[in-house]
């Protein structure tokens, strides 16, 4: 079931980034006796010109021209090159002594369900259960820009899955597991990629293609259909009203939004809907904790709650979930109602012996995880799944189930689902092939059900963040990337927005990541709204009814309930990447994105607030008072030549949201940014174009949003010797503002001549868009 590796990779500097000691045969498994022979295979390509292909030579793999792994065993070889790629397998049948400049950056997983980041140095700082490591290098440490990065990415080989993680002495270690007793091996030829390049970016991206072309298990989110709740404001049952949900709270949640101007297009009907029974709690008896995730599914369709009308719901006519769905979207504006429902139907899965669930087939089973879960904190939910059991359906049924249940819920005009407690299938491997050839074949029938049943690939995934889900995702297109955002827990905070920006940098070159929804009357409302602007995801809230903040609301939300979505997944900038943003006691979080025409950036001080979890690290403890400096420049926005485009000057207009300035900086430029605990700055920035060698102008999009820039769509130029004629065109209404260097003649919106103010002291143009214009085109005629 676990097959041993020899003792793995150490770091090192002097000349090399990981080196490898003779193998030992370390077992990593819960059973004696399964450790056999370790293989790994390792990929190397190089993005931009193509270097020599990876070899081993004199007991050293060179990677680029580089020594990755010294002491390299003799039974290790190197296959030849992929075609049309400088890339290689690397394998082995059956480790740089200290660590020094060299910087590495892990994403693991602290329980089963959920990632977070670990920065370090040595390979001792590698948690079990690292999915991704990337490790920072350079050819020369004198200079600064000789810096290129060396990815590792442990894969699915066949029926196994890889992990990494280090120990003690430094040494980085390879995991390799089945999950079931009865699937074992000893050859691994495909376990881990490696691929090293100069931009960390492209490595990322470049790598995960690669991967999805050669394994064939997953996709890469540029090929996946994106669902249309992402570009429209939802409102989630959960965080409002937990497992309490009831027809009428939704209309109450519903009416309140829509009073307040801010009416939402998408409703996500959380936990609470399903028929479900539950063996271990009963009436008239105090429930034990954790007993909830006892219960088991009895039936596809809706509870009592939300049939007929006794719970108070003002939908006289409503008497099934269908009648109550109709309802609301035709009163409420809605254009998508989606719900929740666990990967095994619920979460202790599907009664065998109900009457309308005893065709699935199903049966108690305990879930089992792996060593490298127990390594790390213990999860409530999990706890009680192994002790309560799931009613796990038989594979050959599951189509069949999700078929039944998705078909019911597109005949109620339910539009989508969210996927919840993905990962349990790892735990449930034996006797079936595996963790992996089970979420292979699970995600191959949800799939199929939902391309069947829905349009617009109608699903979000949760708890779903283990590379047994992540490769086996050939169309799901969003996954929840963060723990749950839990209102309650005040130092949780900081540490879901700094989880996210990091977990996306993997998760995010597979789908779209999810933020998770949030609270708009909270402490930390604007800190959790200001990453959601920038972080090119959904936003949902999950406000109880009347307890809004609609200030903050009309800054995330467009009064036709559209939202202004960045282009790609929120990632941190190039140099916060091995840095840690939460504990050590200095550092701000900056995180950057695209729009059509803009950059974005925000800067985060999430210091002091909370500790990572499953790092045995102090962290530096700072005032709540206390001020911490850094400092954003238009370079921390990535592939900034795809906004900058034709005429550009090199030099940039950045807005301060949040002091509602304008500056004029250069490519390299900064601005200086100071922020206490839980504070947060955004920065629009627009490359300064010349036109007719005239004038230059930046758009900077409607400035009392938070994600300016998303508003703008297109800039285009017409002009002849004596006037020149800009067409700004974009969406929403509210005070335009953009970087002019001379003053317009004049100015129309929709053809309509509006006044304007300009500032010639910070070339600053500023116009409202009236509002109701849910689309616009802004005129502006310069005499030049």
């Amino acid at each position: 079931m676990i097959a041993a590796f020899p003792t793995p990779a150490r770091l090192r500097c002097p000349s090399s980034a990981f080196l490898c000691r003779k193998p030992l045969l370390q077992r990593c498994g819960r059973r004696p006796g399964l450790g056999r022979v370790w293989k790994s295979s390792i990929t190397s390509m190089c993005l931009a010109t193509a270097p020599p292909a990876p070899f081993v030579k004199e007991g050293a793999l060179k990677i680029n021209g580089r020594t990755a792994l010294a002491d390299v065993p003799e039974n290790v070889v190197v296959s030849p090159p992929l075609a049309d790629a400088s890339a290689a397998f690397l394998g082995a049948i059956a480790d740089q002594k200290d660590s020094r400049d060299y910087r590495l950056l892990c994403i693991f997983r602290f329980k089963i369900w959920w990632m977070v980041p670990r920065m370090g140095t040595s390979g001792s700082d590698v948690p079990s259960e690292t999915q991704m490591l990337l490790l920072e290098a350079r050819r020369d440490l004198a200079v600064d820009d000789d810096i290129f990065y060396i990815l590792f990415l442990p894969v699915l080989d066949g029926s196994f899955r890889s992990s990494l993680q280090g120990n003690s002495s430094g040494e980085l270690e390879l995991c390799i597991e089945s999950g079931d007793p009865a699937t074992r091996g000893s050859h691994f030829l495909e376990a881990v990629f490696v691929n090293s390049g100069s931009h960390p970016f492209d490595l990322m991206k470049e790598s995960m293609k690669m991967l999805a072309k050669h394994k064939g298990t997953f996709s890469v989110r540029e090929q996946k259909q994106k669902p249309g709740i992402l570009d429209w404001f939802g409102w989630c049952t959960w965080d409002a009203f937990y497992f309490d949900v009831d027809p009428k709270g939704i209309e109450d949640g519903l009416k309140s939004l829509s009073k307040g101007g801010i009416p939402p297009k998408f409703l996500l009907i959380d936990d609470g809907w399903q028929d479900t029974s539950n063996e271990f709690q009963r009436e008239g008896e105090e429930a034990a904790e954790g007993s909830q995730y006892g219960a088991r599914l009895i039936s596809v369709k809706e509870n009592k709650k939300f049939k007929g009308t006794s719970n108070g719901a003002s939908t006289s006519e409503a008497t099934s979930l269908k009648d109550f769905v109709t309802y609301i979207k035709k009163t409420y504006g809605l254009k998508y109602v989606y719900v929740w429902h666990a990967l095994m139907g619920y979460w202790g899965g599907v009664n065998p012996d109900a009457l309308e669930t005893k065709k699935y087939n199903s049966k108690i089973v305990y879930p089992v995880q792996s060593p490298g879960n127990l390594s790390h904190l213990r999860d409530l939910t999990m706890d009680c799944m192994e002790k309560y059991g799931v009613g796990m359906i038989s594979p050959e049924k599951i189509f069949e189930f999700y078929d039944d249940l998705h078909s019911y819920l597109r005949s109620q005009n339910i539009d989508g689902v969210k996927v919840d407690v993905q990962n349990i299938l790892e735990t449930l491997g034996s006797s079936y092939g595996g963790r992996v050839s089970l979420t292979h074949h699970f995600h191959q029938a949800l799939e199929k059900s939902i391309s069947k049943n829905f349009e617009d690939n109608s699903i979000i995934c949760c708890m779903a963040e283990s590379t047994d889900s992540v490769y086996s995702s050939k169309v799901s297109s969003i996954t929840r990337a963060s723990d749950d955002y839990m209102p309650r827990n005040l130092s949780s905070q900081t540490l879901h927005v700094a989880a996210v920006a990091f977990n996306s940098i993997f998760l995010g070159e597979v789908m779209v990541p999810d933020w998770d929804m949030f609270y708009s009357q909270h402490f930390a409302a604007e800190f959790h709204a200001t990453a959601r602007a920038l972080g090119g995801c959904g936003v949902y809230i999950s406000d109880k009814p009347n307890q809004h903040d609609f200030e903050i609301l009309r800054r995330l939300v467009l009064p036709n309930g559209s939202i202004l979505r960045a282009k790609y997944p929120g990632r941190p900038t190039r140099d916060c990447l091995f840095i840690d943003p939460v504990m050590d006691g200095r550092s701000l979080l900056k995180i950057w994105n695209h729009n059509k025409c803009t950059g974005i950036i925000g800067i985060f001080n999430c210091q002091g607030a909370g500790i990572w979890p499953s790092i045995n690290v102090e962290s530096t403890p700072i005032s709540e008072e206390t001020y911490l400096t850094g400092h954003v420049s238009p370079n921390d926005v990535e592939y900034f030549e795809e906004v900058a485009g034709d005429d550009w000057t090199g030099d940039c207009a950045v807005y301060s949201y949040n002091d509602g300035s304008l500056s004029r900086l250069p490519k390299n430029g900064s601005l200086d940014v100071s922020l206490k605990i839980l504070q947060s700055k955004l920065f629009t920035v627009s490359p300064i174009k010349s036109y007719n060698q005239n004038f230059q102008f930046a758009p900077i999009g409607l400035i009392k949003m938070y994600n300016s820039g998303g508003a703008i769509e297109s800039v285009d130029f017409t002009g002849d010797p004596s006037l020149c004629h800009l067409s700004i065109k974009g969406k929403g209404s509210g005070l335009f503002g953009a970087y002019s260097s001379i003053k317009p003649k004049t100015c129309k919106v929709n053809s309509t001549t509006e006044e304007f103010m300009f500032d010639p002291e910070n070339s600053m143009l500023t116009l409202t868009i009236p509002s109701g214009a849910e689309y616009w085109e802004i005129s502006l005629f310069f005499e030049v």
